[in-house]
Order: C-alpha cells, then sequence, then structure tokens
C-alpha cells in the first residue's frame, strides 16, 4: 500500500479481521467495467475478496429496492448514475454513515452533510472519434451535421440513459430542436449502452460518437480519442456511492469506498478527478471551471421523476422505441 496514506492500515486490518467476501454493485452498461473497480482493488488488498457486478443503473436501483421489500440479499456497496434513489434511500434507512478517507476534498455540494452517501468519481460524455477512420473529428455539435458523417455516427438511445437524456436536452438548449431535426437526417445508429457505441466503432462499423465515456488519455494503441468541446455542452457528473445498512461486510466497505476516492484511484489520466487536490491532466481544468458540464444541473434534472419521464416518452415519439438487449447480457 506504498501509494496510499497510512490511514488505509486500520481500514484493512478492520476488513481482514472482518473475514467477510466484499460485494458491490456498479452502474454500467458492459460486464468488463468491473474490471476499473477490481483490477487495483485486488492488487492493493489481495485478502479482501470483491465481486463487483454492473448493471444499468436504473436497474440495479429498481433490483435493491425489491430485494429490501422481499428480505432478499443485497450488496454492501451500491455506487450508480441515477443519484436521485440516495436521498431517499438515506431517509428510510436504507443506507449506513460513513464519509470515506478524502471526502473534505470533495466539493461540499455533492456531499451529503449528513454522511450517507459521497461522491466517488466523475463520469464524461463527450466527443469520441475513431481518427484512423476520420481524421478531421467532428468536435462542436454542428460539425456532427457535415453530409460526409452521414451513416458514421452512432448513439445511444436518450430515453434509455438519463445521463444522455440530460445532454441532449442541454445540447438541443444551445443548438436548438433544427440541430437535432438535422442530426436525425444523418443515418444515426441508435444503441443500448453508453459502452456500445465504442465497440462498434472500434468493428469499424461507425466512425464517431459523442454519448460515450472514454479516458482522456487513450489507452496506447487506441486510434479512438475523446476531445472536450469548447462551446458545446459536455456531460459530467458525480457517480454516487454508498455503504448499505444491513451490508455484511461493512469494514471491507468502508475500505472499498475510501479507496475509490483515493487520490492512487482519481486518476486525471481516466477523467476529471472527484477531488478538488488531486490535479486535473494537463490541458484540461477542474470539472467545476467548466462552463459547458453541469454536474448539478444533472442532480437536480434526476431528482423530477416526473420531468424525466416526459422527456423520455417525448425522444420514444421523434426517435422510436428502445430496441436491444441489456447490453450487460453481452460480451462487452
Amino acid at each position: 500500500m506504498d501509494n496510499l496514506p497510512p490511514e488505509f492500515d486500520a481500514l484493512y486490518r478492520a476488513a481482514q479481521a472482518e473475514g467477510e467476501p466484499l460485494l458491490v454493485w456498479a452502474g454500467g452498461d458492459a460486464k468488463s467495467q468491473s474490471l476499473a473497480y477490481t483490477a487495483q482493488f485486488e492488487q492493493l488488498f489481495p485478502d479482501i475478496p470483491i465481486t463487483v457486478t454492473v448493471d444499468l443503473s436504473k436497474y440495479h436501483d429498481a433490483e435493491l429496492d425489491k430485494r429490501l421489500l422481499f428480505g432478499e440479499e443485497i450488496p454492501d456497496v451500491i455506487h450508480i448514475q441515477t443519484v436521485q434513489n440516495f436521498p431517499i434511500w438515506a431517509n428510510d434507512g436504507v443506507l449506513q454513515r460513513y464519509r470515506p478517507l478524502g471526502f473534505e476534498q470533495v466539493p461540499a455540494h455533492f456531499v451529503d452533510p449528513d454522511g450517507y452517501w459521497t461522491p466517488i468519481g466523475v463520469f464524461q460524455f463527450a466527443p469520441t472519434t475513431d481518427y484512423a477512420q476520420l481524421p478531421d473529428a467532428p468536435i462542436e455539435y454542428q460539425d456532427f451535421l457535415r453530409p460526409e458523417l452521414k451513416g458514421k455516427i452512432v448513439l445511444t438511445y436518450p430515453h434509455d440513459d438519463d445521463a444522455v437524456l440530460y445532454q441532449f436536452l442541454q445540447i438541443i438548449e444551445q443548438q436548438g430542436w433544427s440541430w437535432f431535426q438535422h442530426l436525425m437526417a444523418q443515418d444515426i445508429q441508435w444503441v443500448r449502452g453508453t459502452q456500445t457505441p465504442l465497440e462498434v466503432i472500434k468493428a469499424g462499423k461507425a466512425a464517431t460518437t459523442f454519448t460515450s465515456y472514454f479516458p482522456l488519455v487513450a489507452p496506447e494503441g487506441s486510434s479512438l480519442k475523446t476531445t472536450i468541446p469548447e462551446h458545446g455542452y459536455f456531460q459530467a457528473w458525480y457517480q454516487i456511492g454508498g455503504i448499505l445498512a444491513e451490508a455484511k461486510a461493512p469494514a471491507a466497505a468502508r475500505l472499498y469506498l475510501s479507496y475509490l476516492l483515493s487520490k492512487a484511484h482519481q486518476n486525471p489520466a481516466w477523467t476529471f478527478p472527484a477531488r478538488t487536490d488531486v490535479a486535473p491532466l494537463e490541458g484540461f481544468k477542474p470539472i467545476s471551471h467548466y462552463s459547458n458540464a453541469s454536474p448539478a444541473g444533472f442532480a437536480a434534472f434526476m431528482a423530477d421523476r416526473g420531468q424525466v419521464e416526459r422527456w423520455r416518452f417525448i425522444f420514444e415519439s421523434l426517435i422510436g422505441p428502445v430496441e436491444g438487449v441489456n447490453p450487460n447480457t453481452l460480451d462487452m
């Protein structure tokens, strides 16, 4: 644990003494995304067995509510995109209080003052392009209307993912509905999940998207690259995590949440740091300094479920019903 502060020693010893495997539910849309949470954790804490189950956040939250209702097995930790659930769960006694190490370095607006939940990271959706296929990549959203991009764009259904839904609404507020109408004429490939567009692009069946998370520094050998627009809105939010009140491995859960919020895990090459004491990648700013992103706006949007459902049905009427299986059933 050389790259972690000494405060982790006590957390690790408590988790070892507990002797329980750690069960985590993580929001996501590809099974492989679990490696982002397990790989380094297993290296740092080899005596703590961990299982991370990835599924769409809207399925995780409903499944948790169902299991609580019927007294079924629940995870120790849940961290998901549907942030509106956490105040409700805290009020209903579903979560236990715990402030992870480093929580004071997260902007106070996004931390529960009572300590029931805290952000564990920042995610972003921004234009991502395979430069091998398309050297002149679209960066601003008007660029996606260029005639030569027709048939080369793959996007996530906005009415299947609330973060993408909010992203579309913010882009349309900037660009107008005429932009969306012209986008619809671009022969878009609509897919489920935000990982799916990247897989479609890697397979050579499209060249660009703006509804996927991709590291700010591309992995070695990848021709894909994410570019943050200078003017156009890009979606960014704080993913929220909490420990269940009935967790079987509460000590391991505390270790895990503190690990996620540690400087060692808040790698700015992946995304914008959630901690204010971790410098962003060179050439980027802290997420709070971007006027064309709104994590707070997204959180407020998610809390108004009537508004969300209204917009879902509007986009379904414009695009058509969602087609395809849950992407987590695919081998991605």
